[in-house]
């Protein structure tokens, strides 16, 4: 299983990070321009955030069924919309909500035997999700302009594209589709910096989310019985604006 686009993601993030603290070592240089010097002491924010992630399923198939030989996930690259909204407990303790809007898409490989020889049939799901995470921040003490912090916590997913409705046994074999849960949940972690600007605050952050709800549906085809279970799985590189 090839883990390409979340490979491509991480060096996205390392680049992105590396790009940002060069100004920042500059302007440690003139240490009495602080930007936003009350920043940290404000109860409440609000921004927006922009980011790209790459989904994918925590599978486990089953020892062997029918003619399917394996069961491989592959991830692919999406894009994440949201709202921040965050609310200060401590100058370094923070609640976040980010409901999101993301488009996202994972593929399952399988491997089957047919009466022809082994096929390679795709199947590809497309997610359009709301998520509405709630996270714990803690942040490092501010160093001019710059600060560091931890993320945790947990989410909320609804898929608005969920083919749940679909009937399998009404097409063939080809055109059948994974059928999963409409409603997803899990937990969340990451971290990252942020920059403080003149007008506003830039942050650059990593986050992991992993499902605690088996999504798959079995209803009796090749696909579905080839798996005990599906679990979801997204890294996400995001971009905050905040005043």
């Amino acid at each position: 299983m090839t883990q390409k686009p979340c490979s491509n993601l991480f060096f996205l993030f390392c680049f992105a990070l590396g790009f940002a603290i060069l100004p920042c070592k500059t302007e440690a240089q003139n240490r009495a321009m602080i930007n936003l010097p009350s920043y940290e002491f404000d109860q409440i924010h609000f921004g927006f955030s922009l980011g790209i992630n790459s989904a994918n399923f925590v599978t486990s198939p089953r020892t062997l069924h029918d003619s399917v030989l394996t069961v491989l996930s592959k991830p692919e690259a999406g894009f994440t919309i949201g709202i921040v909204g965050e609310y200060a407990f401590h100058r370094y303790l923070t609640l976040r909500f980010l409901p999101s809007f993301a488009v996202a898409q994972r593929d399952l490989d399988y491997t089957v035997e047919t009466r022809y020889g082994t096929g390679l049939f795709t199947k590809k799901i497309e997610s359009y999700f709301l998520d509405f995470p709630l996270d714990l921040k803690l942040r490092s003490a501010r160093m001019d302009n710059f600060a560091a912090f931890v993320v945790a916590g947990g989410k909320y997913t609804i898929d608005l594209a969920s083919q749940t409705n679909v009937n399998n046994s009404a097409l063939s074999t080809d055109q059948q589709v994974v059928k999963l849960q409409r409603i997803d949940w899990g937990y969340e972690m990451g971290g990252g910096v942020e920059f403080y600007l003149p007008y506003f605050k830039l942050g650059i952050e990593g986050k992991l989310s992993l499902g605690f709800k088996n999504l798959l549906i079995h209803d009796n085809t090749i696909f579905s019985n080839a798996l005990q279970s599906l679990y979801s799985k997204m890294f996400l590189l995001s971009f905050t604006f905040e005043g």
